[in-house]
Parts: structure tokens; C-alpha cells; sequence
């Protein structure tokens, strides 16, 4: 389970420019779904890269299921030559999101994401019209599963 008490303190304190994205995103609109994982999508500028590896440095990222001991090094570098990581943590599992599924990167997604309070830390989470089709886009069995909900709330 994702400790947000310590991962969003940190990313937002730390400067990185990011937006929620996936289930906390849902949850933060009303979504009674659980999530174990944070998604976020970051903005892939060279300046944000190195706050975004400075950052998350201390809580010893490693690629989600990869075997124990394949070489892994979170750098600027290594997130410059990738895009999107799946990442254990010590704070829980992260996903470190460049792009999302349709084309959502950081600049397409900011005009449709709102700054809310999250945990008590200000950070831009994605708005339901943009998270619906996201969920929309992404098409695995356990996004069209939330839809239905989503669209019940943006209803209400």
C-alpha cells in the first residue's frame, strides 16, 4: 500500500512538477475504489527530471517486479532515457507516469487538471472528464470497471 503521507510531502516540497493521475485521482473525486499504487504524470523538462530523481532518491526506487539484484540506477539520466517506470518504493508502489495512454502528457493534461488539497498538500490532480477518458484510453479490464462509477459522480 502507498504511504501518501510521505510520498506527496516530499514531491511537492521537493518542487516536481507532477499531476495524480489513476486511482488516487479517482478516490480524490469520490471513487469509493481502493488503490494500492500513486500515478503520477510528470512534466519531462531537464530541471523537473533532476528534482523528480532528487526526490524520490531516498526512498530507494526499483523497478516493480524486476528480479532482486538486476542493476537498476534512479538518476536524471535513467528517467531522461525512459518515460514511464513502475517502481517499488519504500514508500509504496509508484508509478512515474511521462505519458498516459491518448497522448496525456504533462502539458496536455495540466489545462484539464485542478490544485486540490490531498492529504493536506497542494498538488494538481486530474479532472473527472479527463480521468474518465483516460480510463477510457488505457482499456484494461480494470479501468472500464470504474467508469461507471466515475460517471455516476461527475453526475452528482
Amino acid at each position: 500500500m502507498v504511504d501518501l503521507e510521505r510520498l506527496l510531502p516530499a514531491l511537492s516540497e521537493g518542487g516536481v512538477e507532477f499531476i495524480i493521475v489513476g486511482g488516487v485521482a479517482a478516490i480524490v473525486h469520490g471513487s469509493a475504489r481502493l488503490t494500492v499504487d500513486l500515478d503520477i504524470v510528470y512534466r519531462r523538462n531537464p530541471d523537473n527530471i533532476v528534482r523528480l530523481a532528487t526526490v524520490l532518491k531516498p526512498f530507494a526506487p526499483y523497478l516493480r517486479g524486476a528480479p532482486p539484484g538486476l542493476p537498476f540506477r534512479w538518476d536524471a539520466e535513467t528517467i531522461q532515457r525512459g518515460l514511464n517506470f513502475t517502481l517499488e518504493t519504500s514508500a509504496g508502489p509508484l508509478d512515474v507516469l511521462g505519458e498516459i495512454a491518448g497522448g496525456g502528457t504533462y502539458e496536455t493534461l495540466i489545462p484539464h487538471s485542478r490544485k486540490l488539497s490531498v492529504f493536506g498538500i497542494e498538488c494538481y490532480c486530474l479532472g473527472l472528464d479527463r480521468l474518465i477518458q483516460a480510463k477510457r484510453d488505457a482499456g484494461r479490464p480494470k479501468d472500464l470497471e470504474v467508469i461507471a462509477e466515475l460517471e455516476s459522480l461527475r453526475e452528482e
